[in-house]
């Protein structure tokens, strides 16, 4: 039933007596104020009382038990006295009344500017959106899950501990009865160390990192003992929790409810269309195979090439032999039944040369360069020639023609056997 003083941006408000404050919304959409805040600074040479005036200050017109708590709770709660303070308020937003009491007649003045980029809004989005994305590949992170047991011990004591003693609860209904109320109770003291984060981190420090470093070293003790997650089922549990809380950290990551939403909603469907276009690009490439063209490209062989393919090949297969003539399933005894000379088989599979040395220089005697039978060929080719040549002109043209055809025959698997 007071009248409130309404604050504007860049407001420099200098008063001695008691009075409140209030700050309305703008209700129209601008994209430029997406992770802008106001930002409030109430300062002050003498000790001073801050209090947070909400709307709905009857407790009997809370409509759930949360909101019933929470007002019992802020009833009770005297905030402290302190000399300076800050109030980030969020764009589009609920309107925001607090009240300053001063304790002596001196001067305080409360200072109103807008951050166009707040650091915090934009840290909280990026974070949700990375933590969606690579939600399943951090479940499986052992180091990650350390992290994770940390961070829910210091900030989620209650539902940490009550996790941690999860075996010695039998009935499940009880387990989930009392896992809501300790996930309420942890939401409602979140919800009051961030609204007096300032204050306990300047009043009391020490404890503040007793605490910290206290549950921060028994929650990693305990996710320790425990080891990193190992079934299928356990993983993909932690994986919709991450996705649920990178869901939380982008509503809060930025001032415009509407656009978080179509955020989260790009991020589902985003996950949802990679089956759909992995499959389109599947079909896409079975068609394009299909119209491409069925001209096949043949590589040619060097006579070097060839030479080299063919030993290698050879070399490959003769290893292969011995394998298998090493191996149990070999019938060796019907095998040297039929052999001629079962003392060179044996060295063969022991790893002797396939080809013995007299057996070498004998081919290469006939058949090599300057041998005995090219000679033939040869004088057989010309004096043929020097007599058919008149009648058998198109003959000839025919077997030129087949020869370079032959040329051009490539050679993908060659194989030489002597």
């Amino acid at each position: 039933g007071k009248n409130c003083s309404l604050l504007q941006e860049m407001d420099v408000i200098q008063k001695h007596d008691e009075n409140c404050y209030c700050y309305v919304q703008n209700r129209t959409i601008h994209l430029q104020y997406l992770w802008s805040t106001l930002q409030i600074k109430v300062s002050s040479r003498e000790k001073f009382r801050f209090e947070p005036l909400s709307e709905k200050s009857n407790c009997r017109n809370s409509e759930t038990v949360f909101e019933f708590a929470a007002c019992a709770v802020q009833i009770l709660w005297k905030p402290e006295t302190c000399t300076e303070t800050f109030l980030s308020i969020k764009q589009y937003g609920e309107d925001v009344c607090f009240k300053i009491q001063p304790f002596k007649i001196e001067p305080y003045v409360v200072r109103v500017k807008r951050e166009m980029l707040d650091g915090k809004l934009l840290f909280l989005f990026v974070a949700g959106i990375f933590l969606f994305h690579f939600a399943n590949s951090l479940s499986r992170s052992a180091k990650f899950f350390y992290l994770s047991g940390v961070i829910l011990g210091v900030l989620a004591l209650l539902v940490f501990v009550l996790l941690t003693l999860k075996r010695f609860i039998l009935r499940h209904s009880t387990f989930w009865i009392l896992m809501s109320g300790s996930w309420m109770v942890s939401l409602y003291f979140i919800y009051c160390f961030k609204e007096n984060i300032q204050w306990l981190w300047s009043e009391h420090k020490s404890y503040l990192l007793g605490y910290f470093l206290a549950v921060g070293i028994t929650s990693f003790a305990i996710c320790y003992q425990h080891g990193p997650l190992t079934t299928e089922l356990s993983i993909t549990l932690f994986t919709w929790t991450l996705q649920l809380t990178a869901f939380v950290l982008i509503y809060f990551g930025v001032t415009i409810p509407q656009v978080a939403y179509a955020v989260i909603a790009v991020s589902l469907c985003s996950k949802g269309l990679c089956y759909p276009l992995g499959a389109a690009c599947h079909i896409a490439r079975k068609i394009k195979h299909h119209f491409k063209s069925k001209k096949l490209v043949f590589k040619y062989l060097t006579e070097e090439e060839y030479r080299e393919q063919g030993e290698s090949e050879t070399i490959r297969a003769l290893e292969e032999l011995r394998s298998f003539c090493r191996s149990p399933d070999f019938p060796s005894w019907i095998a040297i039944s039929k052999l001629q000379a079962p003392h060179r088989f044996a060295a063969f599979v022991l790893g002797s040369p396939h080809v013995s040395p007299a057996e070498t220089k004998a081919h290469d005697e006939q058949f090599g360069i300057g041998s005995s039978f090219l000679e033939e060929q040869l004088f057989e080719t010309r004096a043929e020639s020097e007599q058919d040549e008149p009648a058998n002109s198109v003959h000839e043209e025919d077997e030129e023609n087949e020869n370079e055809m032959h040329t051009q025959i490539p050679f993908p698997y060659a194989t030489e056997l002597l």
